[in-house]
């Protein structure tokens, strides 16, 4: 059995990571349209030919892409977690959101409209999204819902962050109003999870308020 040397091994995977990389730049880039095999392989400066040697086809070049992205994502999202962890379960949520956000953001719509495009890629997408952005969002609601820090069941709020952040991520609304996907998803966090993260908080300090304050006159029971 022949041996391949260790030297061209690691040039093979040095290559294979460059192509990734000028394609996750072509194929990702905001209005970029749609990028062929031939742009990537004179942006490259290489034949196609050389390019399938590593990946047999556009699709399994873009799933390498897609995987090297949201690799970026989970990483950011794990220091996130870290930078907060000691923080109230609110800033948690929210700084958590507007992380998942700016870095699908990053991704961009042409990453989107390109898994909408092809089934299996769409899968993949949807898949990777799940793993990385979902599962970590229902846990965090999980854990808040067991220290006492939501009023409403974490599966409703995990439901509602979803769907408002994949209707961001593809709506027109972010460059209507000029603002990120990002900026977006922060004034969600505070208008439509502020209150359910609150709401306990709040009914106990309405509680102490009640006690604090005086009975009124006509309140007080009748003497003898």
């Amino acid at each position: 059995m022949e041996t391949i040397p260790v030297s061209q091994v690691s040039h093979g995977r040095r290559r294979a990571d460059a192509i990734v990389e000028v394609a996750g730049q072509l194929f990702l880039a905001p209005g970029s349209g749609r990028v062929s095999m031939d742009d990537l392989a004179r942006e490259l400066g290489m034949s196609k030919k050389t390019i399938y040697r590593y990946f047999p086809d556009k699709h399994s070049l873009l799933a390498a892409v897609l995987d090297r992205q949201f690799a970026a994502v989970e990483r950011t999202l794990e220091a996130a977690a870290e930078t907060t962890e000691a923080q109230p379960f609110h800033v948690r949520v929210q700084r958590f959101l507007i992380a998942a956000g700016t870095e699908l953001g990053r991704i961009g719509a042409a990453q989107l409209a390109t898994g909408r495009g092809d089934a299996t890629l769409r899968r993949h997408v949807e898949q990777r999204v799940d793993t990385v952005i979902y599962r970590r969002l229902d846990e965090l609601f999980r854990d808040g819902h067991s220290q006492g820090a939501l009023s409403a069941p974490p599966e409703l709020l995990s439901e509602i962050t979803r769907g408002a952040l994949e209707r961001l991520l593809t709506s027109r609304l972010p460059g209507e109003l000029d603002w990120t996907a990002a900026d977006l998803l922060r004034a969600t966090v505070d208008t439509v999870l502020y209150g359910a993260i609150h709401t306990a908080r709040r009914g106990a300090d309405d509680e102490q308020l009640r006690v604090a304050m005086p009975t009124a006159p006509h309140e007080e029971e009748a003497g003898p």
